[in-house]
């Protein structure tokens, strides 16, 4: 199938540029945002203001389970600079929300279902006379039996109901071959993964602006602003014409912006008091506000031959969703048709849960459904390769999928998938130096000076990964973009305009470069983001460069064919022609200056691009096309583990990466390092801890994530193996290396340790 743009393709294909125009495709411009942000200067979400504004804040539940008995607000209504109090009552559309599922509401009503959820809203003139008025909010609670452990939410049916339909979200079932195949070798284990936050930095902020036409602006830092305008103007009882939204800047997201936190909240306030609202979470609300990495429970099996050659995987996946749906379906659906990984399985017995319970909300995170599975899997290849003898490499690239093999769904993967090639490369990449026992400072604790190399040993492991790009299971899944091509000082430029989130993977620089290559015009400006567009989808998936890179390209080979046609008009030129330079070039030499062709005339188009549909899967999880693509990527950790003290220290972090087309070379580089890095902090030390469904650690003092002193030196092999099916050819870069550094980190301290850990993060104590 080939990519389809949802208006007919032209009738004549110019020819493409020899010479690519500087910043364009293949290169590495430098960001239009990149200078401010290192030098402070950008303005993020939370810097927004407006003249009278008021400030915003929300109640949140103690409990994780409790009936609603009364809430009685007079004593905060009686303070002096509050505006307003609201409850459920005061909401006027829709008292609900949701991503894939709607099930969760805008302010509890009758019971609520996790510690933060969002009882009442306050606005006041003052952000501290805002929290001291939550205080003063009583709120009468019956405490209920909380559900806390997923697994039994999936099974035991004497535990409370917590929404209509049970406690199981989703249960996916994958079967191929047969299923009570066996083999010569068996091996088996039990495997969790903790709860990761997203740890961006820049909380949940928002300014909502009241409207002459009864409507509301909202400035504010998502991920998906179409998708939060149809829940908010529902919520609001607005028509979605009336919820403009436009995208400030946005500092971090890693999936953790997708669902709700301030948009309708802070809407509602500014609505009912007719004065602008501001927004922005404390750190620990910003905890409690957003949805978290799922935590995860998983039985594997893995039967092979005696020569390595796997024959089956039988797997039983939990995942607890915690209190509402959000992507816990897709979570669910991702882990059971990649629950093998990049590997050749026949015979599959995949069960994959996602469940309810009283525990915070679980969601998106990159590497979405992917992370959790590829942690079991790989530990499993390392179990195995230990029960063979076998070399840990050479096993995987024994069994590795290529160009034409199938996944467990019956899928063929019809781009390459250069999984042996992988491993080979990473394996091969220099190794770091021998450790230096005269310098403390490198090694694990030695700043502390707790060591001077007694006990310290260095232990080298792999991880390979296979995660699906773009949204799948019959998702119709596109984005929109408008061009306009005119003179601006005389000079031919170009504006991209598309509602797709910036969240700092550099999509500005991909969109400027893209029209640079397709118009050949130096100057290349992008519209600010906002719903005055068509939709572009969520900045999540990998999918942007994909999927709003298709846009662009679209819109700007439709504002080419206006082009030529004038210049056919005009000068009756047809062969060959293109853009370079800003002059319209033939075969035969210069036609025209584009500057001439245009005049005062604007060119301005509007496309869509669709990639190739997929199909969801049945019963038994098959489907001849479950997903849109596959992105590879292997890492190799090399550690050094104070073996007495439980310290780990990553010593070094090698990937090789398929990118399919490398649009910006240096952005593919930071996307690998940055991905490294949070693969890094899962597998030694990032864990939302949670007990009786309250988080114990909602702060960057006692949830820790890596710094620089944390992420070691890297080596990176990036290979381009394009897709056919892709514009440019471009295989999403954003998530692999997430996915198959944890597990590679985690082998090698086994490998250092001896010690078979089951559990990511590891802890001191699970090594000593």
């Amino acid at each position: 199938m080939t990519n389809r743009p949802s208006a007919q393709a032209p009738t004549r294909t110019p020819q493409r540029l020899d010479d690519a125009i500087d910043g364009g495709i293949g290169e590495s411009p430098l960001r239009p945002d990149g200078t401010l942000k290192v030098r402070g200067e950008f303005a993020y979400a939370s810097d927004l203001w407006a003249e009278d504004m008021l400030w915003g804040a929300t109640l949140r539940s103690p409990h994780p389970h409790a009936r609603i008995r009364s809430i009685d607000v007079g004593a905060a209504m009686a303070m002096a600079g509050v505006h307003t109090v609201l409850t459920a009552e005061d909401v006027p559309g829709e008292n609900i929300y949701g991503l894939k599922t709607v099930d969760q509401p805008v302010l509890a009503s009758d019971v609520v279902r996790y510690v933060g959820e969002a009882v009442a809203l306050v606005a006041a003139d003052h952000p501290e006379t805002a929290r001291r008025a939550l205080e003063r909010i009583v709120v009468d609670y019956e405490v209920l039996t909380p559900v806390l452990d997923a697994e039994r939410a999936a099974h035991d049916e004497d535990l409370p109901k917590l929404h209509s339909d049970g406690n199981v979200v989703r249960h996916q079932r994958i079967l191929k071959g047969d299923p009570d195949a066996t083999a010569e070798v068996v091996v088996s284990g039990v495997y969790t993964v903790g709860m990761q936050d997203q740890a961006f930095l820049g909380p949940e902020s928002g300014l909502a602006i009241p409207a002459e036409d009864g409507g509301v602006d909202l400035y504010l830092a998502t991920q998906d602003l179409h998708s939060d305008l149809k829940q908010t103007a529902r919520a609001l009882g607005l028509p979605p014409e009336k919820v403009r939204m436009t995208m400030s800047g946005v500092g971090g997201a890693f999936g953790g912006r997708e669902d709700l936190s301030i948009q309708v909240h802070v809407c509602m306030l500014a609505l009912h008091v007719g004065k602008p609202v501001k927004m922005v979470y404390s750190r620990e609300e910003s905890f409690y506000g957003h949805v978290h990495r799922h935590p995860a429970k998983m039985y594997y099996e893995h039967g092979a031959k005696r020569d390595g050659t796997l024959v089956y995987v039988k797997a039983t996946q939990y995942f607890d969703g915690g209190a509402y749906a959000s992507k816990t379906p897709v979570v669910v659906g991702n882990a059971t048709t990649l629950g093998v990984g990049p590997y050749v399985v026949p015979n599959v017995r995949i069960d994959g849960w996602g469940l309810y319970t009283n525990n915070p909300p679980c969601g998106a995170m990159r590497g979405l459904g992917a992370v959790q599975p590829t942690f079991a899997y790989e530990s499993q290849m390392d179990k195995l390769a230990d029960e063979l003898g076998m070399d840990p490499v050479e096993l995987r690239v024994r069994n590795a999928i290529a160009q034409g093999g199938t996944i467990p769904t019956g899928q063929v993967v019809d781009s390459p998938a250069p999984v042996a090639e992988l491993l080979e490369r990473v394996r091969a990449l220099p190794m770091p130096a021998e450790r230096d026992t005269t310098d403390i400072r490198e090694l694990p604790g030695g700043a502390s000076n707790t060591t001077h190399g007694e006990g310290v040993v260095r232990g080298i492991g792999y991880g390979v990964t296979i995660k699906n790009i773009c949204y799948s299971e019959g998702a119709d899944d596109f984005s929109t973009a408008r061009v306009r091509l005119q003179l601006l000082g005389g000079e031919p430029a170009a504006m991209v305009h598309t509602a797709a989130a910036e969240v700092g993977q550099g999509l500005v620089t991909v969109q400027q470069q893209i029209a640079r290559t397709e118009l050949g015009v130096e100057r290349v400006t992008i519209h600010p983001n906002d719903t005055s567009v068509g939709p572009a989808g969520s900045s999540s998936a990998s999918r942007q460069t994909y999927v709003t890179g298709g846009a662009v390209q679209a819109a700007c080979q439709a504002v080419r064919e206006v082009l030529f046609d004038r210049v056919v008009e005009r000068f009756g030129t047809a062969v060959g022609l293109s853009l370079q330079g800003g002059k319209v070039v033939s075969a035969e030499g210069v036609v025209a200056d584009l500057a001439e062709v245009l005049g005062d005339d604007v060119i301005e188009e509007t496309r869509e691009f669709h990639h190739r549909q997929t199909s969801p899967m049945d019963a038994d999880g098959r489907s001849d096309l479950v997903q849109v693509q596959h992105a590879f990527s292997a890492h190799r950790a090399v550690v050094d583990v104070d073996t007495e003290l439980g310290l780990v220290k990553v010593v070094q972090l090698a990937c090789a990466q398929d990118v399919g087309k490398a649009v910006n070379p240096e952005a593919v580089l930071g996307q690998i390092q940055g991905g490294s890095a949070q693969g890094l902090g899962l597998a030694v030390m990032e864990e939302v801890l949670v007990s009786d469904g309250k988080i114990r650690n909602p702060s960057f003092t006692d949830y820790l994530i890596p710094t620089i002193l944390d992420m070691p030196p890297m080596e990176i092999d990036v290979i381009e193996r394009g897709d056919d099916n892709a514009p440019y050819g471009v295989r999403g870069v954003g998530e692999p290396p997430t996915i198959s550094t944890t597990p590679a980190v985690v082998a090698a301290i086994r490998a250092a340790t001896g010690k078979f850990l089951t559990h990511t993060p590891v802890a001191p104590e699970h090594i000593i």
